[in-house]
């Protein structure tokens, strides 16, 4: 990793419904060394249930993945009270398409930009797994002609569903308010919008989990059904917010090793085309 970060504003030309003097979402990269890159980005959104950001599941996360040679961008969205949806969702879609837009530039591959989210965050990651575009081919802006959908997505104690019993209620109503339409809270809840188009997913969850377990399976039942390729871990215990799992928690310490697996096993690490 570089010595020094770099966080770049995510919306140079103007962030889309924006609030006066409410912080602004930024991207922060982090850059293995150039020979060791793999030529794969991951995009990480820490969780916070849409009102915070969790710093633990941001750096460190992101020295995690540098150390298997991914490229990494650690998004900072906009949260509750300011926002809510549909700007959190901008801000996931806006980080994968400015990624694959510089991807050239860096001499990364555009075709390996995953997303990587914990808690409220993994809702985020999943709700950009589930509903993207292909861009705009005829806009001026490159990274308005590139596509926001993920190559793949990690999901990490998500929160995905917005429907009773096993919604979180506080991401709930700090994504949606109150009183949402059902509509909303259907198109909101990722287990219903999953597609043959739907990217690769991989899930990791406890079954003791303030975050019902339900959510991991919930969205695990949707991919088998529609034939997209998953893998999902339930460990016996560890709670909710564990991060890397550094910290005396032999159930769920492993789901960094196995991560790493599950994204070589999928090419996602391979070396680099060369330039």
């Amino acid at each position: 990793m570089t010595d020094e970060l770099v966080t770049i504003p995510l919306w140079p030309n103007g962030i889309p419904n924006v609030v006066p003097d409410a912080p602004e979402p930024t991207l922060t990269e982090m850059f293995p060394p150039e020979d060791s890159r793999c030529g794969a980005s991951i995009v990480i959104c820490p969780g916070g249930g849409y009102c915070a950001l969790a710093e633990h599941e941001a750096e460190p996360i992101g020295e995690w993945l540098n150390s298997l040679g991914v490229c990494v961008w650690i998004l900072r969205y906009r949260l509750y009270p300011h926002y809510q949806h549909p700007c959190m969702l901008q801000d996931a879609q806006q980080a994968i398409r400015t990624v694959k837009a510089r991807s050239e530039e860096l001499r990364l591959d555009p075709n390996r930009v995953g997303i990587l989210g914990f808690s409220a965050g993994g809702h985020l990651a999943a709700t950009a797994a589930t509903h993207f575009d292909a861009g705009d081919p005829g806009s001026s802006d490159p990274i308005a002609r590139a596509s926001s959908r993920p190559d793949l997505a990690i999901l990490i104690y998500p929160v995905i569903t917005m429907q009773k019993p096993y919604r979180h209620e506080g991401s709930y109503i700090a994504l949606l308010g109150e009183h949402p339409t059902p509509d909303l809270v259907d198109h909101l809840s990722n287990e219903k919008q999953v597609s043959k188009n739907t990217p690769p997913i991989a899930l990791y969850h406890t079954a003791d989990d303030g975050v019902a377990v339900e959510n991991s399976i919930l969205m695990a039942t949707a991919l088998s059904a529609a034939k997209v390729d998953f893998e999902l871990h339930i460990y016996q215990q560890g709670g909710h917010g564990y991060g890397l799992a550094k910290h005396g928690q032999p159930f769920v310490n492993p789901w960094t090793t196995q991560c790493a697996h599950w994204l070589s096993a999928r090419g996602f690490l391979k070396p680099a085309n060369p330039a």
